[in-house]
């Protein structure tokens, strides 16, 4: 026969296991339309309809040290072919979790309901107008002036928008005149609609209708039209040393804050996996999230995504490129029309342009714009031109020539040592 102290343990102990099973609960998962794929915590658990058991502690907070906790906060993704998936937080947390005495036992997390009704929103019906983008395969010589960071700042601040959620804020800017914001994904994350307020005061509610988690993008979408959209420009663009401008909502400044810098780097982060990075040294904070890096013709370089912070670094930002959030774009809007197309050929015609320096390798401009290094030979319209050449260690060399259509204009700088 058991001793007394054994008997009792398994009386405690079945009690226990039938308790929990009493206070088991039903986690229901639906979607309209419904077929649609769930999955938790990156796993594939089913489709919709979709209902599981889970222990009545998941959903209440536990009432004794025996009691079922969830050690962990969960994330459901809901996806459907033709439809813009969605990701939502299900937990709150993490909550302190004390024994009668007060004793802290760890943490945990509660279920936000036991039904996740989730409403799909067509692609089709939700990421409408056109997204204006220069992409790698259209880059050419862009013989256009570069604007005054204030003008600069003029043109895209009624763009940029203010994204509120209730832990916090980010950025975002319209990339259609249809309402469609991009973002950062850890903006929107865990959030099926965003408060979105324009420079104006003007207030919207923003829907979140696509998370890439991985590339830390995000497309919102507010409804309307006319809304004023920023062009895009791929990294083919971007060259090191270029100014550029960011504007955002740093949580402790004034909201729509703008700041400059240049572009320091361009490459991959040993850390992160996908996407490529603008290092800037441009100022982003808390709440810069999701904003614009723009250049200095108004387009849209990268989404300004992190900082490195550290007691002996300063200004070391992050952008994710605009090639990323182009590739994105591409699921949705298959065509991407040029920012600048192609301008009939003026009437006056074309000519040829060769230069050459002493010695090789000087960074060659034309009216203000880098083009590429000596020696090159270049199609130009017909007309007057102003070319200049920069090599380190040397003076830069500067000429005013006129190019003649269907006539070609040889120039061979001998370039001086610097003093």
């Amino acid at each position: 026969m058991k001793p007394a102290w054994a008997r009792l343990l398994f009386s405690l102990s079945l009690l226990l296991f039938l308790a929990r099973c009493a206070n088991a609960d039903s986690l229901k998962i639906t979607s309209n339309p419904s077929g649609a794929t769930v999955e938790i915590d990156g796993v594939v658990v089913g489709t919709t309809p979709y209902e599981m058991k889970v222990p009545g502690g998941y959903l209440h907070k536990p009432s004794t040290v025996f009691g079922t906790r969830l050690g962990h906060s969960m994330v459901l993704r809901v996806r459907k072919e033709g439809y813009a998936t969605k990701e939502i937080v299900m937990t709150d947390g993490p909550m302190p979790w004390l024994a009668v005495n007060g004793a802290h036992r760890g943490d945990y997390w509660l279920l936000k309901t036991n039904h996740f009704d989730v409403a799909l929103e067509q692609v089709s019906k939700s990421l409408t107008g056109a997204v204006v983008a220069t992409v790698a395969e259209n880059a050419r010589i862009e013989m256009r002036p570069e604007l005054p960071v204030d003008v600069v700042v003029q043109k895209s601040k009624p763009a940029v928008v203010l994204l509120k959620r209730p832990d916090g804020q980010g950025t975002g800017f319209f990339i259609t005149e249809t309402g469609v914001i991009a973002t950062n994904a850890h903006v929107a994350r865990g959030e099926q609609t965003l408060v979105a307020v324009l420079p104006t005061g003007q207030q919207a509610e923003a829907k979140v209708i696509y998370i890439d988690a991985e590339m830390d993008i995000a497309l919102v979408k507010v409804e309307g039209a006319g809304f004023q959209s920023l062009p895009l420009a791929d990294l083919a663009t971007v060259r090191q040393g270029q100014t550029v401008v960011a504007i955002g909502n740093p949580g402790a400044g004034i909201p729509f804050s703008v700041t400059k810098g240049i572009v320091s780097a361009v490459g991959r982060l040993a850390d992160s996996s996908r996407g490529t990075w603008i290092q800037t040294d441009a100022a982003i904070n808390p709440g810069n999230s999701g904003g614009p890096l723009l250049n200095t013709y108004g387009e849209v370089v990268g989404i300004n995504t992190a900082k490195i912070v550290g007691k002996d670094v300063q200004n070391i930002g992050f952008a994710l490129s605009s090639t990323d959030l182009i590739e994105v774009l591409h699921r949705f809007y298959p065509a991407v029309s040029p920012v600048n197309p192609p301008a009939p050929q003026a009437p006056e015609g074309n000519g040829t342009l060769i230069v050459s320096s002493d010695p090789d390798g000087a960074e060659l401009y034309v009216d203000g714009k880098f083009v590429g290094n000596v020696p090159a030979t270049l199609k130009l319209c017909a007309g007057p031109h102003t070319i200049q050449l920069k090599s380190p260690g040397h003076t830069e060399w500067e000429r005013s020539v006129e190019v003649l259509k269907d006539n070609q204009l040889n120039l061979k700088a001998q370039l001086a040592a610097a003093k």
